[in-house]
């Protein structure tokens, strides 16, 4: 999205788990197959990208920490128990219709996550170049 808008040298992104207790197949390891599937569906791909652990040292390198639902804010508040710059969200805070993300690894519809994964980046775009 902020490439479509040639805005890509003023975002800088990363994923990072929470926890553990889902990671396919540990810390380390390649895009859960289900969703590199969905990515390519839509043209993203997703190679030599590996699971990482979100660290205490993500909330100085980053402006914002967005989750995908509540329970991944309350696993980042056990690793950064502080919030005193506000930049702990669930991602879909800055949409029309704050909410959890639909979670894939439960209904095993990426489709649905999918949409509410671009409702979110949408609207986290449009928040971050109002003005």
């Amino acid at each position: 999205m902020v490439q479509k808008r040639g805005l890509e040298k003023a975002f800088y992104a990363e994923s990072a788990a929470t926890s553990t207790e889902e990671i396919w197949n540990g810390i380390g390891n390649p895009v859960y197959p289900p969703a590199r599937d969905e990515l390519r569906r839509h043209g993203i791909r997703c190679e030599g990208k590996r699971a990482r652990q979100v660290t205490a040292a993500d909330y100085e390198d980053f402006d914002l920490l967005l989750c995908a639902e509540s329970w991944n804010i309350r696993n980042l508040r056990r690793i950064i128990p502080s919030d005193p710059e506000g930049k702990i969200h669930r991602m879909l805070d800055f949409s029309d219709r704050p909410r959890d993300i639909a979670d894939p690894w439960y209904s095993g519809d990426f489709s649905a996550c999918w949409d509410d994964i671009t409702e979110a980046c949408e609207s986290l775009l449009a928040h971050l170049t109002r003005g």
